[in-house]
């Protein structure tokens, strides 16, 4: 794992983190229990320099909240190149809750894209259509989940994963949050992520 995983967790101050979310206005009361994912976190230090890679966690996912900032590796992108594969585009996405992610082998529990629509990316120009750019924008209900990935690979077909060995400290801190702010309601309630380019 030690080629596609960095060898520390992202550092990054509250006050950095602030800047980065100000152009959202987010209403934090509204959303108190924000995911911020951000694409290239390392993007001079991993990979091929000044490109953003596939394959690898070079990226970050923060969980922010008003009792907690924590800072985890992650990956953003699919796991590899591929006509018509998704990444998700940089915006503020309020639509994610806690439930299941039914993945190839079994499910499990993700923090989901289950309220709303998202935009994705799509690589290239799939078979037997046209497109007047090498890419599209599409918005729709994709499943760009947020799961955990895996051991030798980063596990995405466009979902935003983090490494076997930090999923299980992200999301039990997540859902620990989820129920202090919304109690009983922590699975209803909807959960804002928020992707950001890589700010460097």
């Amino acid at each position: 794992m030690a080629d596609i995983l960095p060898p520390n967790k992202p550092r990054l101050s509250t006050k950095d983190l602030e800047a980065l979310l100000d152009p959202y206005k987010i209403d934090r009361v509204k959303y108190p229990l924000l995911i911020v994912g951000i694409r290239g976190y390392y993007f001079d230090t991993m990979g091929k320099p000044g490109e953003n890679d596939r394959g690898i966690y070079d990226d970050a996912i923060v969980l922010y909240t008003s009792n907690v900032m924590a800072a985890f590796n992650a990956n953003c992108d699919p796991s590899k190149q591929s006509p018509g594969m998704a990444s998700l585009k940089p915006g503020f996405w309020p639509c994610y809750r806690f439930d299941l992610h039914h993945g190839k082998v079994k499910t499990y529990d993700a923090i989901c894209q289950r309220s709303g629509p998202v935009t994705v990316i799509r690589d290239g120009t799939p078979s037997g259509m046209i497109f007047p750019h090498s890419y599209r924008e599409d918005t729709g209900m994709f499943g760009i989940n947020i799961h955990k990935g895996g051991f030798w690979t980063t596990s995405s077909e466009g979902c935003q994963t983090l490494p076997t060995s930090q999923w299980d400290a992200f999301y039990s801190l997540a859902r620990s949050e989820a129920t202090r702010i919304w109690g009983i309601d922590w699975k209803k309630r909807d959960v804002a992520y928020v992707l950001l380019e890589n700010p460097q």
